[in-house]
């Protein structure tokens, strides 16, 4: 259950600054996302606000989504309805700056890519894990992934998990700033405040232009991965992959 105080809303000037604070690893379920569609939209009508930076209140910007809405270790809740507010969040009109200063893994991965620009440091994670959990990619990462880091480095990262560092992110074009870890919150401010002196109607137009028919593009995807996960948070492989990672150890998948 998502509460009042896991995401928290401050204003500097014309940047707003969203706080995910859920310790101690920041798991997103279906109210949380709600929650933070509803406040993008209300700083899509606030005209004062021109930037929005996304950022973590613990050490992790994002572990995933929350499996234990539901019991045994299935989806979090109704996948239609947490994807279904997922998808809103491409449909904002306001630059997007994610603060990322520890791990983003899987739909908190996906979450990161909601944002345009992503600061980050050396000592962040980062991972497409689905495929070693046994389900397929969610969140629209089918499109939003590749965009970013191409189809082949996007392909290696879901068909191998793998945890990459701030600096090979950097390197692959997955995050835009590497900065000490110290820095990551105050970086991703200073870049909201640099688009903040911009022009903002131009600024949307602009964005809105770049952006034009991508929402549409990842929901329309989201709804294969939608299908897919559907069967496969059911299976074997699925239960294997969660408990595989619960111990620490190498998964034992058998096709079903």
């Amino acid at each position: 259950m998502t509460s009042a105080t896991d995401l928290q809303l401050s204003h500097d000037g014309h940047v707003a600054r969203i706080t995910l604070t859920r310790p101690p690893q920041n798991f997103v379920d279906t109210a949380t996302i709600e929650q933070l569609v509803n406040m993008l939209a209300a700083l899509d009508e606030d005209d004062t606000c021109r930037a929005v930076v996304l950022q973590s209140g613990v050490d992790v910007f994002c572990a995933g989504a929350d499996f234990s809405a539901a019991p045994g270790g299935g989806a979090p809740g109704d996948p239609a309805v947490f994807y279904g507010h997922a998808m809103k969040l491409f449909r904002t009109r306001k630059p997007i700056i994610a603060a990322v200063a520890g791990a983003a893994v899987g739909a908190g991965l996906g979450l990161a890519l909601v944002a345009d620009f992503r600061v980050s440091c050396a000592e962040a994670r980062f991972s497409a894990n689905f495929n070693r959990l046994g389900i397929h990619p969610g969140f629209g990462m089918s499109v939003t992934l590749p965009r970013v880091v191409g189809e082949q480095r996007a392909a290696e990262l879901f068909f191998t998990g793998r945890r990459i560092t701030g600096k090979e992110a950097l390197e692959i074009g997955l995050i835009d700033h590497l900065v000490p870890q110290a820095d990551v919150s105050a970086q991703a401010r200073e870049l909201a405040r640099e688009i903040a002196l911009s022009a903002p109607l131009a600024v949307e137009t602009t964005r809105a232009t770049l952006r034009r028919g991508l929402a549409e593009r990842i929901a329309e995807v989201n709804q294969r991965e939608l299908e897919v996960q559907h069967s496969q948070f059911r299976s074997e492989d699925f239960r294997e992959g969660v408990a595989a990672m619960s111990a620490r150890r190498a998964p034992v998948f058998q096709r079903r």
